[in-house]
């Protein structure tokens, strides 16, 4: 397979070499993350497990209940919540795992309006798990809850009243006293909670037949119902479920897709979404008569109407742990690919068809899985997952970026990295007091054999040679580091003065002559670049007029000379 990452533990100087963004975060024992969202300043954060040991002198017990051994040992060792948040950089800026008294693991990570977080998990002894915390991962508060017997949450979903709807299996209580259960449910049956934005509990319910159900995963509707995707297993079968529950959890419809006997083409649900035309989106994966995985995707409406009944076959066996729709419609899917010795990360583009646009591995020759994918602000995908190091047999927790293509996006860059590059790669014009670079990146002239004469706009030898020798050192940096780069601007400025002109001519004429000062700059320098350079400048490049807005003054004196000038600023994204 297609052998891709590099495995970046610390990006030491971001303009030595173009970076992938993969942050590989290691930990003893195993660890993963399984989901990941955008924060409102634009970092994202990620929130999976951590493996950590307590001591405990107890002496040894003999136990005969299995969910009583479960709970003793829940306080020995076992995994915690973690959570991280990395910036544009691909700094860790924060990584911290719980400290709640029991060993759990974090499935899924909800924003709340105050940018805090709502994460759902599940404690190793079978309850279920709720935890809010703010936006610096400080607790809030932390709810258990489940049933006395052994539970699992599968995710947790941000519903349109700030709550969420908790998605997972139960085992069947046998307590006639429990009235949350009615009889004839089997082994393991779908429960559903749904909390408020404050963490009370609305509503607990079960569903399920007399065989083993499990709860998948749900998603709101535009009208407050809630659509739910579960399992049941019987004999040799696994058969797929749909329900549309009201905003209380009664039960409107429930479509069953119940596989013929003897059938070998098994079919598991993953992931459902709601799309922008408010149907939905749901994966599966489809096993085939020799058992090997591949992807199907099936879209329906709210009336249980199959809209598209898509298989996806691809030349190893793959399958779709989550998937997003972009603004133009297309789709972003990710999970695994793997052969008989190796997994790597799986990242497809699809159109709003479900034709299979390019698709991308990731990983080394080891066990590598993209488990989550959120869509950004600027429409890169941030992904979470489990990468294993050749040389190892645990698990690592890891985070990428990924461009719309589904390759991997480089790392950003911090204004204040590149205003330290810029004056490294002026330093002798600066120096030589040529130039003056400000650390919002904007770069001035201020040389006076490079001020324009009064009224001139026309390049001078001397100007042409100094933006010959300063575009040869600025476009090949800012080239390389198109990813970062959103705006170039060439802006031009004048004095105040122009003859006897009233003000509005002498604006007028200003700003004019401004325009004409940045469109001879800019040209001088567009037409001395390569043409690749050129094609990307073309997409970047802006000319602005400033007339005498920006003139420059001394003791609030107009300094004439130095206001007839042209200044540049990197934009950066």
């Amino acid at each position: 397979m297609k052998n891709t990452l590099l495995l970046l533990l610390l990006l030491t100087s971001l303009f030595a070499n173009k970076s992938n963004y993969s942050i590989i975060v290691k930990k003893p024992f195993n660890s993963a993350l399984f989901d990941i969202t955008q924060d409102y300043d634009r970092t994202l954060s990620a929130v999976g497990f951590s493996k950590d040991y307590k001591n405990n002198s107890k002496t040894a017990q003999s136990y005969t209940d299995p969910f009583e051994y479960l709970a003793s040992v829940s306080n020995k060792f076992g995994s915690q919540m973690h959570i991280m948040k990395v910036d544009k950089t691909a700094k860790v800026i924060l990584s911290t795992v719980s400290s709640l008294p029991k060993f759990n693991e974090a499935i899924a990570v909800v924003k709340t309006p105050t940018n805090g977080y709502f994460i759902g998990g599940y404690t190793l002894d079978g309850s279920l798990l709720v935890v809010q915390l703010d936006a610096n991962a400080n607790l809030l508060f932390s709810k258990t809850f489940g049933t006395k017997n052994y539970d699992r949450m599968n995710n947790l979903i941000l519903m349109s009243d700030g709550g969420v709807l908790a998605v997972g299996s139960s085992f069947t209580s046998r307590s006639s006293r429990d009235d949350m259960f009615n009889s004839g449910l089997g082994n393991n049956d779908i429960f559903i909670t749904r909390f408020t934005k404050d963490g009370q509990k609305l509503w607990s319910k079960k569903y399920g037949t007399m065989y083993d159900d499990r709860g998948i995963d749900a998603v709101e509707a535009r009208d407050g119902s809630i659509i739910v995707v579960s399992t049941t297993s019987y004999e040799k079968n696994r058969d797929v479920s749909i329900m549309r529950l009201t905003e209380n959890g009664n039960r409107v419809w429930l479509k069953h897709y119940q596989e013929k006997a003897n059938n070998d083409n098994t079919v598991v649900p993953k992931k459902i979404i709601r799309l922008k035309d408010n149907n939905f989106v749901l994966a599966l994966t489809q096993y085939n008569h020799m058992q090997k995985e591949h992807i199907r995707l099936i879209k329906f409406d709210l009336y249980q109407n199959i809209l598209i009944d898509k298989e996806i076959f691809t030349t190893y066996p793959s399958e779709i742990n989550d998937i997003k729709e972009y603004s133009n419609g297309k789709f972003i899917a990710v999970g695994y690919v793997k052969d008989v010795y190796n997994t790597d990360g799986l990242a497809m583009i699809l159109d709003s068809s479900f034709v299979l646009l390019t698709q991308e591995h990731y990983g080394q020759e080891n066990y590598d899985v993209f488990n989550a994918v959120t869509i950004m602000h600027n429409s890169l995908a941030a992904v979470a997952g489990v990468h294993t190091d050749n040389s190892s047999q645990e698990t690592n927790m890891w985070i990428t970026k990924l461009n719309r293509d589904a390759t991997m996006s480089q790392v950003s860059t911090s204004v204040a990295s590149f205003y330290e590059k810029l004056c490294e790669i002026f330093k002798d014009e600066i120096k030589a007091k040529k130039i003056a670079i400000k650390k919002d990146l904007s770069i001035n002239i201020i040389d006076p054999l490079l001020y324009f004469d009064v009224g001139a706009y026309n390049l001078t030898q001397k100007q042409k040679d100094f933006l010959t020798l300063f575009s040869s050192k600025l476009m090949p940096f800012i080239y390389a580091n198109k990813e970062h780069i959103r705006t170039l601007e060439i802006n031009g400025h004048t004095s105040s003065e122009w003859g006897k002109s009233d003000f509005t001519d002498t604006y007028l004429n200003n700003e004019k002559l401004s325009l004409n000062r940045s469109y001879e700059t800019m040209s001088h320098l567009f037409r001395e670049q390569k043409k690749p350079i050129r094609v990307w400048l073309s997409k970047v490049l802006k000319g602005s007029g400033y007339s005498s807005s920006k003139s420059i003054a001394h003791s609030n004196i107009e300094s004439k000379k130095k206001s007839r000038r042209v200044t540049f600023k990197v934009i950066l994204k």
